[in-house]
């Protein structure tokens, strides 16, 4: 079936290396030597077929956004960069003025690496930063230490980019809210484009949530996450940087173009083990094994695992579901005469507030976002 079409579509590159993986991880990552042209080669192999099907399911659309995530993406060596972003323009419109990222460790980069994005075509670099409390970073299992984030911005303004977010974790135990001011401080000293700041999330099955069960490690307290949200937004807003999402703030055109894509409902195809694809209102997802995802490409076969397609209602609940987590706010067109009666009592309370046919959160209301959708919801 073809879904070529006039739309423009992004591209997500998942790399699944990791040199360690974090206690706190749930993506599809996997510890390897990526030294080894073994491991490599073959998965980027991979990725050439399924952007060889892609072409042939949706011809040459307009590319618009490239996003290498992971995993640890600049574990990779910079060739293969090279061999992806040739493909990419060989196989698609890439946009002049594309936005082209790529998730990085600290630890992972160097002044010639970073050189090499650039040359590559990459023009956004998303570094994990999470903390800048070495205790912190123990917990989290995180390799780098705070003084190397410092570094690697610096070396990254020298290659040339003029496009920096920094990520924040908070809420990790053991993290007192002096640790957390710290982390934000430091990370505004090094003057991003973007920062992102996400709560701890424990997930069931990862080494930090059998900590935690155990007694070993406290669970989060929900009423620290949000004196610490509120810290890191009032923080970063006299710094110049406006929110635009729950857990993202940047310089105003910095905002990152392609998580918009998810968040507005928009056409992506993801490459590589795990990725999911959004196109035509159909879904996909690719085997979440590299060494599956790899097979089934060589036999000549399609690497998805699965597929749906959402019905309209699922589609109205999910545009509200994202649409409440963004500055522009959602379309109040889109509730039931049932829903618009319960958001009224938000409206009244101060926690939304209605922006011509928008209705957006208020910034209490960005602490109780997903219950808001929750209680209003027929």
């Amino acid at each position: 079936m073809s879904l070529a079409c006039s739309q423009p579509v992004s591209l997500y590159v998942h790399i699944p290396w990791c040199r360690v993986r974090c206690g706190y991880c749930d993506f599809n990552t996997y510890v390897a030597d990526t030294s080894d042209p073994g491991v490599t080669s073959p998965y980027v192999c991979a990725l050439l077929r399924e952007m060889d099907l892609a072409a042939r399911r949706i011809g040459r659309r307009r590319v618009e956004t490239v996003y290498f995530g992971g995993g640890t993406p600049t574990l990779m060596p910079l060739a293969d960069y090279a061999r992806i972003m040739a493909a990419v323009r060989d196989r698609f419109d890439l946009s002049p003025d594309a936005e082209v990222t790529t998730e990085a460790n600290p630890e992972t980069v160097a002044p010639d690496v970073l050189e090499g994005l650039r040359n590559c075509g990459i023009n956004r670099l998303s570094m994990g930063m999470q903390s800048a409390a070495p205790h912190v970073l123990a917990t989290l299992d995180r390799a780098h230490t705070p003084g190397r984030v410092t570094q690697a911005v610096a070396w990254a303004r020298t290659a040339g980019f003029e496009d920096v977010s920094l990520d924040l974790i908070y809420g990790t135990p053991g993290e007192s809210m002096a640790d957390w001011g710290q982390s934000v401080d430091a990370a505004l000293a090094l003057e991003p484009d973007h920062l992102s700041a996400y709560s701890l999330i424990v997930e069931e099955g990862t080494p930090m949530a059998r900590r935690m069960a155990a007694g070993q490690l406290p669970y989060p307290d929900e009423d620290d996450l949000a004196d610490k949200y509120l810290v890191a937004d009032e923080r970063f807003a006299a710094a110049g940087l406006e929110w635009y999402e729950v857990s993202n703030w940047a310089r105003p055109g910095h905002e990152c173009r392609h998580n918009m894509v998810y968040w507005r409902g928009g056409d992506w195809w993801g490459l590589g083990a795990g990725a999911h694809s959004h196109l035509a209102g159909r879904r996909w997802w690719n085997h979440r094994r590299p060494l599956t995802y790899e097979a089934a490409l060589e036999g000549g076969q399609s690497p998805a695992a699965g597929s749906e397609h959402p019905t309209a209602e699922q589609t109205r609940v999910e545009m509200i579901m994202l649409g409440i987590r963004l500055s522009e706010g959602f379309d109040a067109a889109l509730l039931t005469s049932t829903e618009t009666a319960r958001v009224e009592a938000y409206v009244a309370a101060g926690q939304m507030r209605r922006r011509g046919d928008r209705l957006i959160c208020a910034k209490q209301g960005r602490l109780l976002a997903d219950g808001i959708v929750r209680e209003i919801l027929d």
